[in-house]
């Protein structure tokens, strides 16, 4: 009897509930929120790894009277105190130890940077190296509390479709992080070239509105990816902007975040950023790499036995490993694993100034500080040619002893704490590849000497290698 009056108030408590577990489950579904399109979805996964970029840059001023008003004034001249100029951009982070993708312009002859971050803070950032000739700058975050950054994902090498929806995201008129949608117009317009600073021709062209500030900033697709940094807008059209393509953006990545660049240590392959697993696009062959065996086309499995997580990670394990320790490659050629073992060289005991007399005739010394206050240089940096060997291919080219030579085919590089090589350096690798008969570039500041005065003239000089 006991057993019959507990099941049937059992009975009568589900009979009771029945109706509320009926209504439960007949309650529609909350529809979705139609704002949340694909648009809304990528600039949320993006946001996070997109700065604003803060430059400050301490201008000299120089009177062309200076000389004189010291020497009749003396202790009562007052010289002119330098002035501070501001300029603002954006970037983007691409490795979660805190670098910065963003335009050379940006960023060229700051003095100090900062970025700031999606999140407000404000962060003192190192210019680590960029070149004139892409557009594209390295800054690393200073990091001592080794936090990690969200960062942004590389599109595909030319994933691109004419049409698609693409946003641009970056600080317009230092307004903040900002967004603008619209289409992709066109893509690049001629094929890659060579030691040829990037035009309108290489760019990608959009609609989507980018204005001055914007310059760094990335544009992205609907998948969240990069397909290129802003850097450009057609001031005499409407809606007509420009990016640098990923594809340009990952080649100029590979070379400025080599250990090269990094610590000035000479390995002498480029790995492909973006590529899973990393793959070797080109190998020097005299370099350490080329001689310990490391072919264009080797997948890089393992590095001391480690798998290393980007293409940024693994160019700075290995300029970490120095001089002084091996570094083992695991890499994969076709059907077969490799193993395959090498030690980094100082680019300076290689790439010295003993090259660049043998290739073109001159005698450089690199532009110190100390030797440029007693020539009356300034803050010119580079290198001051001594002796120009006659008949050579310099003296034939017109350069002439103490021009200061500032760049080589286009590549301008900062030194810093981490890049110590003396300026002399790039001189030497951009004719280190050369051949007979291959020219480059020199861009020079000639120096003219007027009565008291020291004048500077800039100059394009074009020199055949012997």
């Amino acid at each position: 009897m006991k057993s019959f009056v507990k099941w049937f108030c059992g009975l009568l408590s589900v009979a009771a509930a029945a109706p509320s577990l009926q209504g439960a489950a007949s309650a529609p579904a909350p529809p979705p929120d139609i704002r949340r399109d694909a648009t809304v979805e990528a600039v949320q996964r993006v946001m996070p790894a997109v700065v604003n970029v803060r430059t400050e840059t301490i201008v000299e001023r120089h009177d062309p009277f200076e000389n004189l008003l010291k020497e009749f004034w003396g202790p009562f001249y007052r010289q002119a105190g330098p002035e501070t100029t501001y300029s603002l951009g954006s970037g983007v982070i691409i490795d979660e130890d805190g670098w910065v993708l963003t335009n050379f312009h940006v960023v060229n002859r700051a003095t100090k940077v900062f970025v700031r971050t999606a999140d407000g803070r404000e962060l003192e950032a190192e210019p680590i190296v960029g070149t004139s000739l892409t557009d594209v700058a390295l800054l690393r975050i200073k990091n001592p509390k080794r936090e990690k950054f969200a960062t942004i994902r590389f599109a595909g090498d030319d994933d691109l479709l004419l049409g698609e929806t693409v946003i641009a995201l970056g600080n317009p008129f230092g307004l903040g992080g900002s967004v603008s949608r619209g289409i992709l117009s066109s893509k690049s317009r001629r094929p890659p070239a060579e030691s040829e600073p990037l035009e309108v021709e290489d760019w990608l062209q959009t609609d989507a509105a980018i204005n001055p500030g914007n310059s760094g900033g990335p544009l992205v697709n609907l998948r969240g990816e990069l397909i290129g940094v802003n850097v450009a807008v057609y001031r005499e059209g409407q809606g007509i902007g420009f990016a640098i393509p990923a594809r340009r953006v990952s080649a100029a990545l590979a070379e400025i975040s080599s250990p090269e660049v990094l610590k000035s240590l000479w390995f002498g392959a480029r790995v492909r950023p973006g590529s899973k697993p990393l793959t070797v696009s080109s190998v020097q062959s005299e370099s350490p790499a080329g001689r310990a065996g490391l072919r264009a086309g080797d997948q890089i499995l393992q590095l001391n036995d480690a798998s290393p997580a980007s293409f940024v990670e693994f160019n700075r394990q290995i300029a970490e490993a120095g001089t002084a320790r091996t570094v083992s490659l695991t890499v994969q050629r076709g059907n077969e694993r490799k193993q395959i073992n090498l030690r980094l060289v100082r680019e300076s005991d290689f790439f010295n100034s003993d090259l660049v007399e043998k290739k073109i005739g001159i005698e450089v010394e690199e532009v110190t500080p100390q030797l440029a206050d007693a020539l009356g240089l300034g803050d010119k940096r580079g290198v001051i040619i001594n002796r120009v060997e006659p008949n050579s291919p310099a003296a034939r080219a017109g350069l002439r002893k103490n021009m200061i030579i500032t760049t080589v085919d286009g590549q301008v590089t900062w030194h810093s704490d981490s890049q110590p090589a003396p300026s002399y350096v790039p001189v030497a690798k951009a004719l280190y590849g050369k051949k007979k008969g291959e020219q480059s570039q020199f861009g020079v500041i000639i120096p003219q000497r007027i009565g008291r005065y020291l004048q500077f003239q800039q100059a394009t000089v074009t020199v055949s290698v012997r």
